[in-house]
């Protein structure tokens, strides 16, 4: 009892422990398991470890098999939620570079991997290039706490972020069958009787994951499951699946989970997002024990196979040669530049698909006695321990190095995308500037996309922004809802992550005109609230500019917008095209000769003055 409350308590004090100090929780998680299992052995008395996972008859937790057997299961959920992450329509769209990536580069690494381990540590080829199907994965809870606080081009962040969410669910696909292959041929020949076998476990693997994919949907669109017990349905559906799947074909439960999951990630359910949340928080537990577990059941003899220079001579092929090499073959033709495929290259962590499904291989390989199986475990724990350390501590300074780090980060994000909120945006975008709309509603998000404008449907209570590396180069916060509530809490919220350089939001109808009320953070006017912003948009949907000749011109221009209601100041424009956001206190700005007022509604008398002089003098000259 006290050593699974003890790994319970360490798991998600580890998880705390990597959100606190924004690294990827395998890394904890595993350095936990490690010392409270064979590093212990060196310190404790009678040389035993502090969690013993397997019962070796006098102490241990899981008696004969039913550690590999909890271990498979974990996988299996674990497996499945990646499997809803793969979505083909976002493959789709997420560019070349990426398509790329996560296919001929995982060639790329498949083989070079494959054969640096067998020409390295001479291990038999089935073992190699399983190894290298098991780090082909990175995965996109490793590559977000190490990029979360470095800014960087959204191009730069969109393909690692992409590449982490796709590439999950595909390496995993690529490292079960080659498991199941391995294990049809018993890891040495490949008989026509074990290709055979082969064809067995793909075959029910797929039929299993694709036909109780479908069947659990449709029960999902019809109602049959109540909603309280949705959660707990498909976790005993897919539980079941991966049983099931087992006793037709020995080893295809893991295949036919994966494919369960990529099937209905890919049917339009209207609760997907709901299963991601529950999967996602059971994932956490899981992972928080499964890793610890796994540490811990490492021995000092598995260690000391690694300990030596080849280890390190493997390391360094994976790190600086197969990932370079495969992400300047993906990028060829692409309008990459060659510090980005350098700081690209530098950064590809492994994650927890890698390392918990080595250890499920390791165990279930060793126990048919397939030769050089227990180098499986320690050499992927290697490479995953190796690249996190590696990224987490240097991504930064690499950056910074290559010429990738943004020393001012002049991204927008709005909260909210209603009419408003999509007509200042297609301003700031026509202008050069990244630009965010976040909005809870659908239909907003839509009108937002149909723009041409990059829009996130997300609900601003949730962390899931912040999580969010593409807007590793926001700096400008804009609260531009309905609601006073939403406005404040995004302000409080976000203004750290992505207020570095200014957070505002529009001012409440109880602040409108109240000089001793106005709040420091006030967007744009104090005359002006929403409903006001939202009603001029409506009747004049177009924003003007006009040149500025001194800051008294401009402090007499917004005068002016204090009493006409149909003009609203909106930011100044600077000789080089760059904008600056306009406070409530619309004193507190930086005005030169040659400036440009930019304002929303009728156009300003003067400016109308100016442009019909402008064709006064064109007709004239064309009468000339």
């Amino acid at each position: 009892m006290l050593e699974l409350a003890g790994i319970i308590i360490l798991g998600i004090l580890a998880q705390w422990f990597a959100w606190k100090f924004k690294i990827p929780a395998i890394l904890p998680l595993i350095l936990v398991g490690l010392a409270v299992g064979p590093v212990a052995t060196l310190f404790t008395a009678d040389g035993a470890k502090l969690i013993e996972p397997i019962w070796n008859g006098e102490s241990g937790l899981f008696p004969g098999e039913s550690l590999f057997y909890f271990v498979s299961l974990a996988i299996g959920v674990i497996l499945f939620e990646g499997g809803l992450t793969l979505r083909k329509d976002e493959v789709l769209n997420v560019g070349p570079v990426i398509v790329k990536l996560i296919t001929f580069a995982v060639i790329v690494t498949f083989i070079g991997a494959g054969v640096a381990a067998h020409f390295i540590f001479d291990l038999t080829w089935q073992i190699s290039f399983l190894f290298a199907s098991l780090i082909i994965v990175t995965g996109p809870t490793v590559i977000t706490p190490i990029l979360r606080n470095i800014p960087l081009k959204k191009d730069i962040s969109a393909i690692l972020k992409w590449e982490g969410i796709l590439i999950d669910p595909i390496g995993a696909l690529v490292a079960v069958l080659m498991f199941e292959f391995i294990s049809a041929g018993k890891g040495s020949e490949f008989t026509e009787t074990a290709m055979m076998e082969f064809g067995k476990i793909v075959l029910f693997g797929f039929t299993f994951g694709f036909t109780f994919a479908h069947g659990l949907a449709f029960a999902i669109k019809k109602n049959v499951i109540p909603h309280y017990l949705l959660n707990v349905v498909t976790l005993a559906t897919v539980l079941g699946v991966f049983v099931m799947a087992d006793q037709f074909a020995h080893e295809s439960g893991l295949l036919a989970v994966v494919i369960m999951g990529m099937v209905m990630g890919n049917i339009n359910l209207p609760n997907l997002k709901e299963l991601l949340y529950f999967k996602e928080s059971l994932s956490v537990l899981l992972i928080s024990i499964l890793f610890i577990l796994l540490a811990a059941n490492i021995n000092m003899e598995d260690l000391y196979l690694i300990y030596n220079v080849n280890a390190a001579l493997l390391f360094l092929a994976v790190v600086f040669v197969v990932r370079p090499l495969g992400v300047f073959l993906s990028s060829i033709g692409s309008s990459l530049k060659a510090n980005e495929k350098m700081f690209i290259s530098w950064v590809g962590p492994r994650g927890i698909v890698a390392a918990g499904i080595a250890s499920l291989f390791g165990l279930e390989l060793a126990s048919q006695g397939v030769q050089d199986a227990e180098y499986i475990t320690p050499l992927v724990f290697m490479i995953v321990l190796g690249t996190v350390l590696l990224n987490a501590t240097t991504a930064r300074l690499f950056a910074q190095l290559v010429g990738v780090f943004l020393k001012n980060s002049q991204g927008i994000l709005i909260i909210g995308a209603s009419t408003i909120s999509r007509l200042i945006g297609s301003y700031l975008k026509k202008n050069n500037r990244h630009v965010v709309l976040v909005d809870n509603n659908g239909g907003n998000i839509r009108k937002a996309r149909e723009l041409g404008l990059d829009a996130i449907q997300e609900n601003v209570y949730s962390d899931d922004l912040i999580n969010n590396i593409e807007l590793s180069d926001v700096g400008y916060l804009m609260a531009m809802t309905g609601n006073h509530e939403v406005n404040l809490n995004a302000i409080d919220k976000f203004k750290k992550h992505f207020g570095e350089n200014g957070s505002f939001r529009v001012v409440s109808s109880d602040e409108m005109y109240d000089p001793e009320n106005n709040p420091k953070e006030g967007l744009f006017s104090q005359t002006d609230d929403y409903i006001k912003l939202t009603n001029l948009a409506r009747k004049y949907p177009s924003i003007h500019e006009i040149e500025l000749n001194s800051a008294e011109h401009y402090e007499g221009l917004i005068e002016i917008t204090k009493t006409d209601p149909d003009i609203i100041p909106l930011f100044v424009k600077n000789n080089e095209g760059d904008l600056s956001i306009i406070p409530s206190n619309s004193m507190d700005v930086e005005i030169e000769e040659g400036y440009q007022l930019v304002y929303l509604g009728k156009q300003l008398e003067s400016q109308k003055s100016d442009e019909k002089e402008n064709i006064e003098e064109n007709i004239e000259q064309d009468r000339e």
